[in-house]
């Protein structure tokens, strides 16, 4: 009885897994005809001055604000207003905040520093900048320790002249080198969530549009009242806040040339942290913004309100199934001399994966190669994720009234530790 449960469960969860994986790579690949026909016609025609203002919060991050700053200013756009948040740093911050700005003084991009005495959280810091007024028409956000390639700004600008009813462009979000498998693992991570991305965009069902990178326009940013500080992420409180106006005139999309780099996380320690504020603000926000689950106002798409939030939940119950299921694949493997249910997912996750690699846009020929003889035995490297992931939902279960903001959570931060390691866009 309990074997047979197991199977039906495996196999349910298998077929879903299975439909994902599907929509993702054609959905993918109907993105890319579509950007590559864009491509070209956007060469053929002027393209369009707007200011765009660049805000930079920050909380103790010496090590990469330097490296932040270097990549805002090789922009290949020349107006730009850059103002950095400097949230009750107790590192030097500040003091080199400063220095880099008495060292450029840069007429196009001018470096406006700000200082919140007491540390107000991200989503604090940046309304702090907002609610002091920006002269920008459009608003990227960029996390201290990311860096941005010169394109990346004018791309994002080029995705609201395209289309009036686009809002927010979400980034191309890629994790740095890094000498350690944590890294490796969150590498490859954010490479298969990006491509996801693509179905999200043509199929107008996106409502995540994370920090790094993350563009909008200003209008729509006064329109919602800014960032929810009573919410872990504020990224996707935002993001879910303005598809909550209606998707259809109020598009997110995703910008596969808006390319930015970040640091991933360095001790597993930290990836536990990081990851239960992820799933804890995801939840927050998805509850906070139930109304969408299955709505029929035509304001909002069907694959927004029908597929991608229901999916956002259930996404969550197959992920505490997860353990259990990688003990019936064993059992099955090994006690009943089947490797079928083994081998086969493991061949299709590695065929995904090598199909995210081979296709990429931006991924030079040699990290192809490279990243290709990672994949192999990347299958088993992502448990590390699947444990990471089981362990953050069961504590937003044990903190379930943090999840449905009866008790408040904190709006102060603590950034990682950095590595400070040297990395630019040619």
């Amino acid at each position: 009885m309990v074997l047979a449960v197991f199977f039906y469960v495996f196999m349910i969860v298998s077929i879903i897994n299975l439909i994902h994986l599907g929509l993702y790579l054609i959905g993918a690949n109907f993105y890319d005809v579509r950007s590559f026909k864009a491509m070209h016609a956007k060469k053929r025609r002027a393209r369009r001055n707007a200011l765009v203002t660049i805000l930079i919060p920050a909380h103790n991050e010496e090590k990469s604000l330097t490296r932040c700053l270097d990549s805002v200013r090789r922009s290949s756009v020349r107006d730009l207003e850059i103002i950095v948040i400097d949230d009750a740093s107790t590192d030097r911050t500040w003091e080199i905040l400063n220095e880099y700005v008495r060292k450029h003084p840069d007429f196009n991009r001018p470096i406006r520093p700000l200082r919140c005495i007491k540390n107000v959280g991200k989503a604090g810091a940046l309304n702090y900048a907002l609610r002091r007024g920006i002269k920008g028409e459009f608003v990227m956000t960029l996390d201290a320790d990311s860096i941005l390639h010169p394109h990346a700004i004018q791309n994002a600008v080029d995705y609201f002249i395209d289309d009036p009813n686009v809002v927010g462009v979400a980034a191309n979000v890629r994790v740095m080198d890094a000498k350690s498998i944590l890294g490796l693992v969150q590498k490859f991570e954010y490479m298969v969530g990006y491509r996801s991305k693509k179905f999200y965009s043509i199929s107008n069902s996106e409502f995540i549009v994370g920090g790094v990178a993350s563009t909008y326009r200003y209008s729509v940013l006064k329109e919602v009242g800014f960032y929810d500080n009573d919410i872990q992420t504020e990224d996707i409180a935002l993001s879910l806040k303005v598809a909550s106006l209606g998707n259809r005139k109020h598009k997110l999309v995703y910008g596969y040339d808006v390319i930015a780099s970040t640091e991933g996380v360095q001790t597993f320690k930290a990836l536990l942290k990081q990851r239960y504020r992820w799933k804890l603000g995801s939840m927050q926000s998805l509850f906070k913004h139930r109304q969408l689950f299955m709505n029929l106002n035509q304001k909002h798409s069907k694959a927004l309100t029908w597929y991608r939030i229901p999916m956002s939940f259930i996404g969550e119950l197959i992920v505490l199934t997860e353990p259990f299921l990688l003990g019936f694949i064993v059992y099955l493997s090994f006690m009943a001399l089947s490797t079928e249910a083994f081998v086969g997912s493991y061949m299709l996750i590695t065929a995904y994966l090598l199909w995210s690699v081979w296709p990429d846009e931006h991924m030079p020929a040699r990290e192809k190669i490279k990243m290709t003889s990672y994949a192999p035995a990347m299958y088993f490297l992502f448990y590390i994720m699947n444990l990471v992931q089981f362990v953050a939902v069961i504590r937003c279960l044990i903190n379930m009234r943090s999840v449905l903001r009866r008790k408040p959570t904190s709006a102060t931060w603590v950034s990682p530790e950095r590595s400070g390691a040297v990395a630019s866009y040619s």
